[in-house]
């Protein structure tokens, strides 16, 4: 790994919060494309997960999410719930970061995808009871249609539009449907 590459992600962790958010956008673009250094720095993206700043765990599983394409060993399905564990984080935009990138490991193959899939559609479900269930549920409509869009998989489209008909409070429904009229 290139030594600029290192010093930003390092430098995800710092206090300073502009030296962080300039490493951070400096990471998200180069995983835009897969990378050959995944695995020197997923375990420490991994750890941050829990990480006692919300920031760190929000870019944390930012990062992970876009090296999800640069995975050819898999380990993303071993470790997916870590992820989807902060889609529940006690810091509701630290879930929401999380919540709004998990669509980028469901493009990556069809292992992830039906993962990813399967897990959202649980998610749809126990969310209703949380404070923003109804903001929840429309990150994850959205999220499965970015996946959608990409992959053209009509088995998304079902699943997201079986879980739209399960919304009970019409307006919400009529709002979840307005992400698929596209």
């Amino acid at each position: 790994m290139h030594k600029s590459i290192r010093s930003s992600i390092d430098d995800l962790r710092s206090e300073d919060r502009e030296l962080q958010n300039k490493a951070f956008f400096h990471i998200l673009k180069l995983t835009e494309k897969p990378v050959e250094w995944t695995y020197e720095v997923w375990d420490k993206m991994l750890e941050g997960l829990s990480h006692k700043d919300n920031h760190v765990r929000a870019i944390s599983a930012q990062v992970l999410c876009n090296l999800a394409k640069s995975d050819p060993n898999g380990r993303m399905l071993k470790d997916f719930d870590k992820l989807l564990a902060v889609t529940k984080d006690e810091r509701f935009v630290t879930a929401r970061h999380c919540m709004q990138s998990l669509w980028k490991i469901g493009v990556v193959g069809i292992k992830q995808q039906t993962l990813l899939v399967d897990s959202l559609a649980g998610r749809f479900e126990e969310c209703i009871i949380e404070k923003n269930g109804t903001l929840i549920r429309c990150d994850i409509l959205q999220s499965l249609r970015n996946v959608y869009d990409a992959v053209k998989d009509e088995r998304i489209k079902e699943k997201a539009l079986e879980l739209i008909e399960r919304e009970e409070d019409i307006k919400y429904r009529k709002k979840y449907t307005n992400l698929w009229k596209k």
